[in-house]
């Protein structure tokens, strides 16, 4: 079993079109650091045809709430 089956995934993938407060987005996947550091895994559950993907921090769901 590789580390990335055991570990919570760093990053959410999203595919997103549109700007500023108009914008959408939609959850495609997600990533986690390489053990050396130096790059990332990726699983992507859709591909976006258009758009561009945007990678953002894994948040807790307790600092979540408290937002």
């Amino acid at each position: 079993m590789s580390d990335t089956t055991k570990n919570r995934p760093a990053f959410r993938l999203y595919s997103v079109t549109g700007e500023g407060k108009s914008a959408r987005w939609t959850d495609i996947g997600v990533a986690w650091s390489t053990r050396d550091g130096k790059g990332f895994t990726l699983t992507l559950n859709a591909l976006p045809l258009n758009g561009r993907i945007v990678m953002r921090e894994t948040a807790d769901k307790e600092s979540e709430a408290a937002t």
